[in-house]
């Protein structure tokens, strides 16, 4: 049975659902590091990898899909504007994700844990595509026409080749975890919060998949497939009320309260009982 009493708008988060901090920092650590691993472990592959560029392009081309070339004619009109692109794909995706789950942790415990789970079977079904399928980026593949931006105006993350870089596995742009990421982000503040204006947390997804494509670091059907990816995640992994079981989320319309816990009747201080998860809010 659902309740529907109104709620202060500043209301307590729920402690008693949010696992320890030491734990939580290992696991997310940990996982960070798996991945990182499992992307250098796909490293090479590189005729395998242009091979399935070319691929990509002509099937987006028999697709009718937008020209990537599109997006960075725009970006390459000004020299701020295309700098600006480049710091945001090399500087806002892991700092925006880590903020993210931080204010989650403190703010939305339930949530945090939701998201959390949610991000990290993403990762592992992305790193899965980046082992099994390996794939240049636009900016190298001489068939599209575009440029490298990072490389010709900086900042980049990546080195000058990707047979000497040591850092990062430039094989790896099906899918775009720059997006899955940040459409992670937008869903979970969307759900999470209760401004009016919540829905403007989408310009962060919408604004990196334009930078990706205009850098030419991702194509669009990379963004495609994470979306796709994150559908079956987040249709699989329902959000966790206080007891454990799955709540529905008609997102983004109605508001949903979470079932208040058992303990509530008995007159439990109110600083000890659960929060109501708000759904769109």
């Amino acid at each position: 049975m659902m309740h529907t009493r109104s709620e202060p708008a500043d209301r307590e988060p729920d402690t008693c659902a949010r696992p320890p901090l030491l734990r939580e920092f290992l696991l997310v650590a940990g996982l960070f590091l798996v991945y990182k691993l499992g992307r250098q472990a796909a490293n090479g592959h590189t005729e395998e990898a242009f091979r399935n560029a070319g691929h990509v392009w002509d099937l987006e081309r028999a697709l009718h899909l937008p020209g990537e070339g599109g997006v960075q004619s725009v970006l390459m009109h000004s020299h701020t504007l295309v700098q600006a692109a480049n710091t945001y794909y090399a500087s806002v995706h892991f700092p925006a994700t880590l903020l993210f789950l931080v204010w989650l942790y403190w703010r939305r415990p339930l949530h945090y844990v939701w998201s959390r789970r949610i991000l990290a079977a993403l990762t592992g079904a992305a790193l899965a595509l980046h082992l099994l399928f390996p794939l240049a980026p636009p900016r190298l593949l001489h068939a599209t026409g575009l440029v490298d931006t990072g490389q010709l105006y900086g900042p980049t993350v990546y080195g000058a080749t990707p047979s000497t870089d040591s850092m990062a596995n430039q094989f790896a742009a099906m899918p775009s975890l720059h997006f899955g990421w940040a459409l992670t982000v937008a869903v979970g503040l969307i759900v999470a919060t209760r401004s009016r204006w919540r829905v403007l947390w989408l310009l962060h997804p919408l604004l990196t998949l334009l930078v990706i494509v205009g850098t030419a670091n991702h194509y669009w059907l990379d963004a495609l497939v994470v979306s796709a990816l994150l559908s079956v995640a987040f249709a699989a992994l329902r959000l966790p009320s206080p007891d454990g079981t799955p709540v529905h989320l008609p997102w983004p319309t109605a508001p949903v309260v979470l079932p208040a816990p058992a303990y509530a009747s008995h007159g439990s201080h109110p600083s000890h009982s659960y929060a109501r998860t708000g759904v769109g809010r």
